[in-house]
């Protein structure tokens, strides 16, 4: 289940980051490649160690954290520190599929990669290509989104970014360990509080059928999730 999530960060805000990045010392994408993706990828990555990466890292996960949508979408447990790309002159990245488990740096925590997510932080017309596709059970779905919107998608799905032949793609990317693993059981919960969350102004708040799905919800999160 692929998920849109539309302006996580306003215009304003997305176009700050860009900014900073735009002036980031880069590095070759490759030196974080893995043995398979390293004969697929071409792009550029803002150094881990880069305390621009931390700033606008922290920035991106206060906006998560505050952010109803995203919440009841993933259900995060933990997140992985936003990472930062660049694709330009060309650059992309062939068919993968994201590691099962990601150590975050300097710590002793393991995030297990439920959802992957792209923070998309130009707008689609600032490029041409850098299309992310995304394999699944209906086929290939293309998506590329305007600066601030950030897609959800299951880290399982293979998955690409076709190359980039104008301009340049600057966005960020994580990935989620949810509380709930299966992604089958998450859609089921997020179409469940979506529908809760929408009757909820048109109903008193002790209305009997609402608070019935209510404890549903949380019963079902109560026998599906963990930490």
């Amino acid at each position: 289940m692929l998920i849109p999530i539309e302006k996580l960060l306003s215009r304003d805000e997305a176009a700050q980051l860009q900014q900073k990045l735009r002036q980031a010392g880069w590095q070759d994408g490759l030196a974080t490649a893995g043995s398979l993706a390293a004969g697929v990828k071409q792009n550029l990555q803002l150094d881990d160690e880069d305390p621009l990466a931390a700033e606008l890292g922290n920035f991106i996960l206060r906006r998560l954290g505050r952010h109803p949508a995203f919440i009841s979408a993933a259900l995060p447990a933990a997140i992985y520190p936003p990472k930062f790309n660049c694709y330009q002159d060309g650059g992309h990245y062939g068919l993968h599929v994201d590691s099962a488990m990601m150590a975050v740096p300097r710590s002793q925590v393991t995030v297990r990669t439920d959802i992957s997510c792209t923070l998309f932080l130009n707008d689609a017309s600032d490029y041409d290509g850098g299309e992310l596709e995304i394999e699944g059970p209906f086929g290939v779905q293309q998506v590329k989104l305007d600066a601030g919107d950030l897609i959800l998608y299951p880290s399982t799905s293979l998955h690409r970014v076709t190359p980039v032949t104008r301009g340049a793609r600057i966005a960020s990317f994580f990935w989620v360990q949810s509380m709930v693993a299966d992604a089958t059981r998450r859609a089921t919960l997020f179409d469940l509080d979506q529908g809760i969350q929408s009757l909820t102004p048109r109903l008193p708040a002790d209305d009997p059928e609402l608070l019935k799905l209510t404890a549903v919800y949380h019963n079902l999160l109560r026998q599906w999730g963990h930490s």
